[in-house]
Parts: C-alpha cells; structure tokens; sequence
C-alpha cells in the first residue's frame, strides 16, 4: 500500500473496541500519533501492533488533547479521527485522490453517518453532521471547549464522501456519555457566566424533544429516532439540573 504524508491522530482511552477499526480505515497515511490518556486496558497494544506512535498523556480536555497530539505529528497536513470513528471506503479513496492532486484551503469537512441500534441514523439532527478532520495543522487549532470542541480554521472545503460513526456501544454506555457530557457542559455554562433558570430545566428540555424527533424529523429513523430524541431531552435536563447543582455549591 502506498503510504502518502499525511499524520493520522487519535486520542484515546479505554477505545480497545474500536482502535483497530480506526486505524485501518487510514493505513495509507505514513504517519499514525495516538494520545492514549492512561486506558486501562489494551488500546495501547493495539496502536503499536498496527505501526501507530503510542504517548501517554494525561487527560488536558478535547480540545487541548487533540493540540497536543497535532504538535506530534510529523506531516503537516493531520487526518484527526476519534477512536469511534472510520474513514468509509469511498472517503478513504477520495482523500488519498484529494491529496495527489494537491491540497488547497486551511481544512476539509464531510458528513457524519452515525450507527446506532441496528441502523444508520439520517434525521434528528444527527446527520449529515459535518466534521472538519482534515487540515493543515500550522493554520488551525482546536477550540478549549469543554465539550464539542470545534476546529478553527479560516477556510474550510466540503468532501463528497462520508465519515463513518459508532457513538455508543449500548443503552447503557449512550447514558454514560450523556451523564459525562452534560456534567462537561454544565461547567461550560458556568464559566461563561451562564445562570441557571427554572423555565429552561422545565421548557428546554421538551423543546429539544420537539426539535429533535418532528422539527428534525427523527420520526423517519424509526424507534431509533424516538429514543435519540428522549435522550437529547434529557440530556439538556441534566445540563440545567447541574448548572443549578453548581451555583448551589457556590453558596
């Protein structure tokens, strides 16, 4: 396979279950950084056995991790992917063609697919979910964000192809990541002056349920789409529920 120089970087951990996958996706890129932030268990020996360059580094938050495993790479131009996340064949061969016919603009998004339950996801604001991932890494960075960190990039090209996405492996690890994200963005709101409000935890949350499931039309992705809409609810009502936790602590 011919090796083309570009650095793939993922940060990591606990993500055994999906690493491989990830990286496989990209094996063309000649230049693979892992930020592992201590897993418990065996991504690290995964990333090596497939030739990625594995740094322990503890934990700085997404946005800065993903800065910290971008200053590794040895290319300039960074193909940044979650460990949850592949290049689907056709992006794949669209990036490689992309990069031989010479490289324009400080980055380049595609759309999102994501799976969950049995299904590709297309509607309640889940797709096409577009993503920078691709870019040159002297004219960007990663916002500080405490969550849904963004790419900052002055000017951004549009791929045909999509990204490929597995956010959950379960029921139970979808509620994991909602309790962990919206303790994140809680604190988010907090430090941006944010104040909790009772009529946002009462209205907020049976809006997002609106928006999501007829608005966004997650109706058309079945049973699926009716439990994505719950949970986005839900998840705006843990937001506000600890923003108000927070401003409690302060008294």
């Amino acid at each position: 396979m011919e090796k083309l120089p570009v650095s793939l970087v993922i940060i990591t951990l606990n993500e055994e279950k999906n690493i491989e996958r990830c990286i496989k996706s990209a094996l063309w890129c000649n230049d693979i950084v892992v930020v592992d932030s201590f897993s418990s268990d065996k991504t690290p020996d995964v990333a090596r056995n497939l030739g990625a360059r594995v740094y322990s580094e503890k934990w700085r938050g997404y946005g800065e991790q993903k800065n910290f495993g971008m200053s590794l790479a040895l290319n300039d131009w960074v193909l940044s992917l979650d460990a949850d996340e592949a290049l689907s064949p056709e992006l794949s061969e669209e990036l490689k063609k992309t990069v031989a016919a010479g490289l324009n603009g400080d980055a380049y998004e595609c759309r999102r697919r994501s799976w969950y339950m049995g299904r590709w996801i297309y509607h309640g604001g889940w797709y096409p979910d577009l993503q920078a991932r691709f870019f040159n890494r002297t004219a960007v960075k990663w916002s500080a964000s405490e969550v849904h960190e963004r790419l900052i990039a002055k000017s951004t090209l549009r791929l045909n192809s999509e990204l490929l996405h597995w956010p959950f492996q379960s029921l139970a690890h979808q509620i994991e990541k909602n309790n962990k994200y919206s303790s994140l963005g809680a604190l988010e709101q907090k430090k941006l002056g944010v104040r909790f409000s009772l009529f946002k935890l009462i209205f907020k949350p049976v809006v997002k349920f609106f928006e999501t499931y007829f608005l966004k039309r997650g109706f058309l992705d079945g049973l699926p789409g009716f439990i994505i809409a719950v949970g986005a609810g839900y998840s705006v009502h843990l937001k506000m529920a600890k923003l108000y936790e927070l401003e409690k602590k302060d008294v």
